[in-house]
């Protein structure tokens, strides 16, 4: 397949890239700067600037676009330019898809598992109601955009998880201080974090790029874990001391809105369409 990639050079992006190359698949990356190889196009998603014709010939788009969640305080600008940076490049290119004679089969456009807001302890599938918070809206505004494109192309907008890799994301946070015996468990620990490994995130989208799904997808490992049992399990792994909680009301203080959506908010999610689609996980358990 020939796959059109928005977003290909974060944490998420350069691996899923690296795998689907490495399954036969051509992987042309739209970037911002100019291009440095035939397998780089030059676009400008915040002028709603893309060439429709990059998208001729094209099997399939994957979007990935967006500026990093937790990455810098929730200031009034940081969060316009959250939805800025999600909004812009979905539309942009839904509409550049509806300018073209034969449109890519499939649009894989990435959403969250903040799309449910802080649902506490219940179970939440794919039909599951839309929460409240700014991450909620900002994940279903998102999908929406993605549904913008024209008909006949397969929509797909997968709700991911807690992404769990050594090279970054939350995993990659904890595990400096977990070393040092200084990490623990965040607030009470009971909010379930719906976490999957790297490499079944790229595994999940090579799988949603062939497979029958559209809509909504959760992407997210089948064992739900809390705080509690992550940070225990992670500890265990690294034979440290995880005992050092961190109160929410200290992590409110020090991040604000950003304490209660990305750390203290709580999606059991459960991954029924991939489970149904006969998806395979490498990671399926923390153990």
């Amino acid at each position: 397949m020939r796959i059109i990639m928005a977003g290909a050079s974060g944490l998420i992006g350069s691996d899923m890239a690296a795998h689907l190359r490495s399954n036969g698949h051509k992987v042309v990356r739209l970037v911002r700067r100019a291009p440095a190889s035939p397998l780089e196009l030059r676009w400008d998603p915040a002028s709603g600037e893309l060439d429709p014709t990059h998208l001729e010939g094209a099997d399939a788009v994957i979007n990935l676009s967006g500026a990093g969640i937790g990455d810098r305080p929730w200031t009034r600008a940081r969060i316009d330019e959250l939805f800025r940076s999600r909004l812009g490049p979905t539309r942009t290119l839904a509409s550049a898809m509806a300018k073209v004679d034969s449109p890519p089969k499939v649009f894989l456009s990435q959403s969250g598992s903040n799309y449910y807001g802080d649902s506490g302890a219940a179970v939440v599938r794919e039909n599951s109601p839309n929460g409240t918070g700014i991450m909620a809206q900002i994940c279903s505004e998102w999908e929406a955009a993605a549904h913008g494109a024209p008909g006949g192309v397969r929509v797909v907008t997968p709700r991911t998880g807690v992404v769990l890799s050594r090279k970054g994301g939350a995993l990659g946070r904890l595990m400096p201080l977990l070393r040092l015996g200084v990490g623990g468990p965040l607030g009470n620990g009971r909010q379930h974090w719906p976490w999957i490994s790297l490499p079944d995130v790229s595994s999940a989208f090579s799988f949603l790029l062939e497979s029958p799904v559209s809509g909504p997808v959760n992407v997210c490992a089948p064992e739900a874990a809390d705080v509690n049992a992550l940070i225990s399990h992670l500890a265990r792994a690294l034979h440290r001391p995880a005992v050092f909680r961190v109160p929410a009301p200290v992590l409110r203080l020090v991040m604000g809105k950003l304490a209660d959506e990305l750390l203290l908010g709580s999606q059991r999610m459960e991954p029924t369409a991939l489970a149904e689609a006969g998806f395979t996980w490498k990671h399926p358990t923390l153990s």
